[in-house]
């Protein structure tokens, strides 16, 4: 023959694989013997290449039309020539990917008998020359959807020598893997930040922080994460201070969230001192003012604010909240 016709897979099976059986050999489908048929294996999500070695034997150039016939969907496989046209002793190779979804094994439509996983498929090559007769070879392969199969690793080698075994296996694989993997990130759903929000009560139960909350979860992640450290220092000017820092999100200084307190006693009996001890107008004692220096992407809630520093504050102390408008504390 003046064109000759190779295939080459570019992924071997583990194991030989086993073809389907239903009425009749796959081999009788490809039209040879079972054993020289090229299988290529595939892996749902992963591609894999068929190469296909061509070779112009005879004295006259050749035009190539490459033709894939299958009982697998044609949307599956791709096709990448290097030339068309092939001069007298010339050798060129062609690409074929094939690429099974992601999803196969969990299609609706799949089942052990209704959904093959092993696919018959035939490559046929014609050559046409400028003069004379054109020439055609075909060459069968065969396709074998198989799922991968870790378990295999922890089992002797002569387990991987049987087909059948990796794809009992992945049985078991798909109902424990799911479980061993969120083992895995156990430690992301002990995370206020990471944890999924329906799991943000259960978390919040550990440090006694309170659920029915006004506050975002976004807030409520970023609270129920320090919520040690505020009990810690509840009662406190530094308490205080971060706790509207991580509510209001606003930068943790004193510019920003501003916490004056009163130093004097107010009205005393006792000895005083003219000019020293005594203050004209008197004060309020155990007073504190809270100044908020917003800006212009912060939108704080003032009620919420007041509820903050209440609960925050020592009950026999008092306060005032100030508030600055965003536009004068950008001129600061």
């Amino acid at each position: 023959m003046p064109l000759t016709l190779r295939l080459t897979p570019m992924q071997t099976p583990a194991a030989p694989l086993q073809a389907q059986r239903e009425g009749h050999l796959l081999a009788e489908v490809v039209g040879q013997d079972e054993s020289s048929c090229p299988q290529l294996p595939l892996y749902p999500g992963e591609p894999s290449e068929l190469i296909v070695q061509l070779e112009n034997q005879g004295d006259r150039p050749l035009d190539l039309q490459l033709q894939i016939e299958g009982e697998f969907p044609h949307r599956w496989c791709y096709l990448a020539l290097e030339t068309r046209r092939l001069e007298p002793g010339q050798r060129t190779q062609a690409v074929l990917y094939f690429l099974a979804p992601q999803d196969f094994f969990e299609q609706p439509s799949f089942s052990g008998a209704a959904q093959p996983i092993d696919y018959p498929g035939r490559v046929y090559v014609t050559g046409r020359p400028t003069e004379g007769q054109p020439v055609t070879e075909l060459v069968p392969f065969s396709l074998h959807v198989r799922p991968r199969s870790l378990y295999l690793d922890y089992l002797p080698g002569v387990f991987g020598e049987i087909d059948f075994m990796g794809r009992l296996l992945a049985l078991f694989e798909q109902a424990f893997e799911p479980i061993v993997q969120t083992l895995d990130a156990m430690w992301a759903h002990l995370d206020p930040l990471t944890a999924p929000e329906a799991l943000l009560p259960f978390l919040a139960t550990w440090v006694a922080w309170p659920t029915d909350v006004p506050w975002g979860s976004d807030r409520q992640r970023q609270l129920i994460r320090n919520a040690v450290t505020l009990y810690r220092w509840r009662g406190t000017r530094r308490g205080l201070q971060q706790f509207l820092h991580l509510y209001t999100n606003l930068p943790l200084d004193d510019h920003h969230i501003e916490i004056i307190e009163y130093e004097g006693r107010g009205f005393a009996f006792g000895d005083t001192a003219l000019g020293t001890t005594t203050r004209l107008g008197g004060g309020k004692p155990y007073h504190f003012i809270v100044r908020l220096r917003p800006t212009p992407d912060h939108d704080l809630d003032k009620d919420l604010i007041l509820r903050i520093i209440d609960q925050e504050k020592p009950a026999f102390c008092t306060y005032d909240l100030l508030i600055d408008p965003p536009s004068q504390s950008s001129e600061l």
